[in-house]
Order: structure tokens, then C-alpha cells, then sequence
């Protein structure tokens, strides 16, 4: 018997990522593999049929490798430290990546953890959390633990207005100085109702992204000591992920890869080091 789909309108977009990770898994020379989501897909009431072909798939296997690339370079640096994943869905990164020493926290709103805990369960380096990134209760476990941290927030909080990106980060900075923070931001361009009412359209769902970030540096203005380590849009992704990308785009990459730039502009993952 197939698992009801019941998510609020923004936890319904952790099915796209989900999707996407299954197709290309069965992709040969896939961005990834991840026989779990093709598992987790086979076994949801819910009609996946509306994404194929949707290109925005592949994208957020981009997004996902990416993220999973600044988790790796985290875990080589501090091979026991802590991730949290803020936002996880029905994320698979502790299957693909986890090295088996560091300590997982898997974040999510309530229905969406209801819907996680049919798949995964706790264990003892892996904790799943009720809650919103904009409270604090949920960062006790994670201070217990008392572990370099690296917070991951993979297609989450840019659903949210500034307001509360900023109220969840700041509190974030303040309970764990010297953290690594990694998140996906959009322009202004991505966030103009024309372009809402297109994404949303395009997905079949009814959220989009409300946090603007024209400049990735600015956030370093949020607390202090706060520095941005990095940022990349899709066209500046390692030669390792570019070379498992689909055809079409491998192609526009070593042909045209000004059309990448300007398509790409507008949508980036950037991390940082919060303040001391």
C-alpha cells in the first residue's frame, strides 16, 4: 500500500529534489545515485508524472551535489563534527556521504518529519528534529553534542521572508560561533510575482522563493565576524559534477558557456563562516 502525500504547500517542494535524485539514478552517468529515493518515490501516493521532463530536476541535483561538495570538504576538515540539515526533507545525504564518525541532525517541520520517520529512522549518530529553523528549542541536541558544526540549508529558507531568513541565521550565529552555513540564494529576479507565478506554474505548486540576495556579502553584515567563504552559480560547478550533467547542458558548458552564465546568474549557493 502506497504512503498519502499530506505536506503544506511549502514542504510539498521536497518532493522535486526527491524526484530528480530518483531519475538520476536511473540515468546512466547520473549526477548521482540514490537507490533510496527511487525506493521512497515507488512507494508515495503522489503523481510525479506532472515533473518529467521538467529540466528543473537535473537542477536540483546540481543544487544537491554542490551542497554535497561543501559537506565533504567540511567532514575532511573535521571528520567528527556535526551536520544539520535544516530543511531535509526527504534527503538523502547521510546515505550517500556520511563517513561514519561525524553526528547527523535532520530538521524539519512536523508533517514532514511524520513523512521522513516512514523511511529513516534515529540512530546513534543520526537525530531527526521536529521544528522550525526560526525557533531555538531545536538547537539544544546540536549544543550537546558540542561539535564543529556545518549548517546546511538546501532549498529552505529562501522560502521565507528576509525577515525570518535573517532571525534564523543571527540566532544560528549567536548559539554557535565559528559554524559553517551553507544555503542557496536567488536575486531579486527570482522573486518578482511574474516569476512566482511562473515557478510556480511550472512545478504545479503553490510556493516560491520570497528571500531576495542580490549580494552574497551582505549577509556578512548580519552579525559580526560573519565571513562568506564561497559562492558558485550552476555554471561555476566543479569539473566532477559538470562532467555527469545531461548532455544538453555538458554541451552549452563547453560551447556556450556565456548562455550558462546568464541563465544561471540569478541563483547561487553560497557558504559562509558564522561571526565569534
Amino acid at each position: 500500500m502506497k504512503q498519502t502525500v499530506n505536506l503544506g504547500s511549502i514542504q510539498e517542494t521536497l518532493l522535486i529534489p526527491l524526484f530528480g535524485r530518483a531519475l538520476e539514478t536511473a540515468r546512466p552517468n547520473g549526477l548521482l545515485k540514490d537507490p533510496r529515493a527511487v525506493e521512497i518515490v515507488d512507494q508515495l501516493d503522489y503523481d510525479f508524472s506532472k515533473w518529467r521532463g521538467n529540466s528543473g530536476l537535473s537542477g536540483a541535483c546540481v543544487r544537491t551535489r554542490i551542497f554535497d561538495e561543501i559537506a565533504l570538504r567540511f567532514l575532511e576538515k573535521y571528520p567528527e563534527g556535526a551536520i544539520v540539515e535544516i530543511g531535509c526533507g526527504l534527503n538523502t545525504r547521510f546515505e550517500r556521504i556520511d563517513n561514519g564518525r561525524a553526528r547527523w541532525f535532520e530538521l524539519d517541520l512536523p508533517d514532514s518529519i511524520d513523512l521522513r520517520r516512514l523511511f529513516f529512522e534515529d540512530s546513534p549518530r543520526r537525530t531527526m528534529i521536529a521544528g522550525s529553523v526560526t525557533d531555538e528549542e531545536w538547537m539544544e541536541p546540536v549544543l550537546k553534542v558540542g561539535k564543529p558544526t556545518l549548517f546546511l540549508s538546501e532549498a529552505v529558507i529562501i522560502y521565507l521572508e528576509e525577515s525570518r531568513v535573517k532571525q534564523a541565521i543571527v540566532q544560528i550565529a549567536r548559539k554557535f560561533p565559528g559554524a559553517w552555513f551553507a544555503t542557496d540564494i536567488c536575486t531579486s529576479e527570482l522573486t518578482t510575482p511574474q516569476a512566482q507565478e511562473k515557478g510556480m506554474k511550472r512545478f504545479g505548486i503553490e510556493s516560491w522563493f520570497k528571500w531576495a540576495c542580490n549580494d552574497p556579502k551582505s549577509i556578512e553584515t548580519w552579525h559580526p565576524g560573519t565571513e562568506l567563504l564561497g559562492s558558485q552559480t550552476f555554471a561555476e560547478a566543479s569539473p566532477e559534477i559538470v562532467a555527469k550533467m545531461p548532455f544538453v547542458w555538458r554541451t552549452l558548458m563547453r560551447f556556450a558557456p556565456f548562455i550558462v552564465r546568464h541563465l544561471t546568474k540569478d541563483y547561487r549557493i553560497a557558504h559562509y563562516r558564522l561571526g565569534l
